[in-house]
């Protein structure tokens, strides 16, 4: 197994931390900034709470790529969803209030275990999943703004 890559990355939201983690645990709002070819499916019941599962299906026709995940950190403010599948990994999302809103940090540290999926993801995709992971903070930014 490889070294674990880490992608990330914050934005400044004029919004409150409540609104900003809003868009992050409420599954109608996250589906509003997620990358339309992603998608949050829950397993059971739809919940960020420590130990509830979901499923992110990227939408490619006939392979649908899947990362069943569990909340494993969860405190107001902080969601850590652990993942597994084609990467093994945490999505980390924080709201820290600042004088004038609130800074979303969101810290993706994956492994992918095949080496020819890493390969692959290494030569092909890696710039576009930061790009990508860039462009929904600015969305989600949009969105909490936008609650108000």
């Amino acid at each position: 197994m490889g070294v674990p890559q880490v992608f990330e990355q914050s934005i400044l939201i004029q919004a409150s931390a409540t609104d900003v983690e809003r868009c992050f645990t409420d599954l109608n709002l996250m589906h509003r900034w997620l990358n339309p070819a992603l998608r949050c499916e829950p397993i059971e019941a739809w919940s960020t709470d420590l130990g509830s599962q979901s499923r992110f299906v990227v939408q490619i026709p006939l392979l649908r790529p899947t990362l069943k995940n569990v909340v494993v950190e969860r405190q107001p403010g902080l969601v850590v969803w652990q993942f597994e599948g084609f990467f093994k990994g945490r999505d980390r999302w924080e709201c820290q209030p600042e004088a004038k809103g609130t800074r979303l940090l969101n810290q993706f540290e994956f492994e992918i275990p095949n080496p020819i999926v890493r390969f692959g993801f290494n030569q092909f995709a890696a710039k576009w999943t930061q790009e990508d992971m860039e462009a929904q903070l600015r969305r989600l930014k949009q969105v909490a703004e936008s609650l108000n």
